[in-house]
């Protein structure tokens, strides 16, 4: 009987489950990678785990039918291969993939042990998966989806015997992960697990995991702006999509049901994979989402789905692009009205033009922005000029510092509309919003409700808040740094000057004292001698 080391009973509690999962999951990871950096075996633990979720989705979807249908003993996990293709074509074009009874996880980890050859299995079993909605309109969504978890990697052993042991070490962890029956979890867990698996390794990795991975609360505190005051949007789009975790977040603050669809698109091929993962273990549907991959600034993949209700992002600080070396993009609509182009050294406001262009009249826009470009000259002045002279900036928060991974500091967050209801620009410092936990700052959801709490206020307060109309902002050069009009406290200690100059007096008086002391001492001790 084969050790079950990381089982144990499903707890039933939405916080005993998360407890219990996030405790296993820590001790698994460290205990399958070995040598291998925890950011780049990321993709082995965090492929099993989709690997386990599909089968386990596809085979409930299945059962769920036939039980409902009179066959209550049915069971797909124990069906021939042969009987079960006639369920193929229907169910690709439902679930958008499908898995043989003997490619399914919990019966390929079952013969794993004695499988000679289960790189090969495993790697014809992903291709299978794959394959099966080639030629569907899931096509996209699935392509590719495993071609990071490389079971013929040396990173997994230097021979195939090695690699072998090692996939099975992951398969048995990945299975005894206590996510209890699929039907059952009162919480999303193949997403939570996901969402703290992204988290634990990209805190590790420094700035190569912050640039794909935005923290949960954060993330919250975007998808909340953006829909404040709403129930339902249509589409969110996020052109800088990392993980896919940022995108989700609507799905929590809304529920998947109240969200038309989920767009966005990622440069990294490794992340785009784990975005898209990331859709289906939050059992968001391959119909409901729309992952591109490529240069969202050079190649936007989304013209036909344009204009978006609700936009988040956090793109990458200050990278280069062309800019002004292309010719081409002083013409392209969405960079065009501004009449100059983000700085090739700093494409921040590239993607806020981007993001601007693609944004619905009714629409709402929340970036996290790097400092710089709220207040650098130049091109960036410009940009700013037309964005404030347009009456496109809602509201600029400053946030407090060393909130992601990978850097320290204090960036802010600039709100975009299409359609407001007045002429000028909240600025709000929320530098103090925060708790230090662990080694980082957190949004706790005191902080969060503060911070959306003023936006929805939009009513001066010392130090705090200042509602700035636009022709002051441009008075000021069309700087928009929140230090520009909310002034800090003075949190100095008041200095009572008479009480002061009461206690210098009294220090003198006492060391001449102490002076005459010691020189009849000396006078004294000299007579003595």
């Amino acid at each position: 009987m084969r050790e079950e080391k990381y089982k144990s009973m499903t707890p039933t509690t939405k916080e005993s489950q998360r407890a219990e999962l996030h405790k296993t999951i820590w001790r698994i990871a460290n205990d399958l990678r070995g040598s291998v950096d925890g950011w780049d075996f990321k993709s082995y633990v965090l492929g099993m785990l989709f690997y386990r979720f599909i089968s386990e989705n596809l085979t409930v979807y299945i059962n769920k039918g036939e039980h409902e249908a009179g066959e209550s003993d049915f069971d797909y996990a124990r069906l021939p291969d042969a009987e079960a293709e006639f369920g193929r074509k229907e169910t690709v074009a439902e679930k958008g993939f499908y898995v043989l009874p003997s490619e399914l996880f919990q019966n390929v980890r079952e013969r794993a042990a004695k499988d000679e050859n289960l790189n090969e299995t495993l790697q014809r079993v992903f291709k299978n998966i794959e394959g099966s909605a080639v030629g569907t309109d899931s096509e996209d969504d699935l392509k590719g989806l495993f071609d990071d978890l490389d079971v013929n990697s040396s990173k997994l052993g230097n021979t195939v015997a090695k690699r072998n042991e090692k996939l099975v070490k992951l398969l048995d962890a990945i299975g005894d992960l206590p996510l209890g029956n699929f039907e059952d979890n009162s919480i999303d867990l193949f997403g939570d697990a996901y969402e703290y698996l992204m988290q634990m390794y990209a805190s590790q990795a420094g700035k190569s995991g912050g640039e794909y991975y935005t923290p949960q609360e954060v993330s919250e505190v975007l998808a909340r702006i953006t829909v404040m005051g709403k129930k339902r949007v249509n589409k969110v789009y996020d052109p800088a999509a990392g993980s896919g975790s940022l995108l989700l977040k609507f799905a929590k603050v809304l529920g998947r049901e109240n969200v038309g669809g989920f767009f966005g698109q990622e440069i990294n091929l490794t992340t785009y994979n784990l975005a898209r993962i990331n859709m289906f273990l939050h059992d968001v549907n391959y119909e409901k989402f729309d992952i591109a991959h490529g240069d969202t600034l050079l190649d936007p993949q989304h013209w036909d789905d344009e204009p978006f209700e609700a936009i988040v992002s956090n793109p990458p600080y200050s990278i280069k692009w062309e800019g002004d070396a292309n010719p081409l993009l002083i013409n392209d609509e969405r960079f065009a009205p501004a009449g100059v182009l983000a700085p090739k050294s700093k494409a921040d406001l590239a993607f806020t033009m981007h993001i601007l262009s693609w944004l619905a009249v009714n629409g709402t826009a929340a970036i996290v922005e790097f400092p710089g470009v709220l207040y650098r000259g130049g091109a960036e002045q410009k940009i700013r000029k037309y964005l404030i002279d347009n009456n496109y900036v809602d509201a600029v928060i400053q946030l407090p510092p060393d909130l992601f991974f990978g850097t320290s500091i204090a960036t802010c967050i600039i709100v975009l509309k299409k359609s407001k209801t007045d002429n000028s620009v909240l600025f709000v410092n929320a530098t103090d919003e925060f708790k230090r936990i662990g080694n980082k700052n957190k949004l706790t959801p005191d902080n969060q409700q503060n911070i959306l709490l003023a936006l929805a206020n939009r009513a001066n307060e010392d130090h705090l808040i200042k509602l700035v109309s636009n022709e002051d902002i441009a008075a000021n050069g069309y700087n928009i740094a929140v230090s520009s009009y909310v002034e800090e406290e003075d949190t100095r200690e008041v200095i009572n000057i008479n009480a002061l100059n009461a206690e210098i007096a009294d220090s003198v008086a006492r060391q001449a004292e102490l002076r005459a002391s010691i020189d009849e001492l000396i006078a004294r001790l000299e007579g003595v001698e």
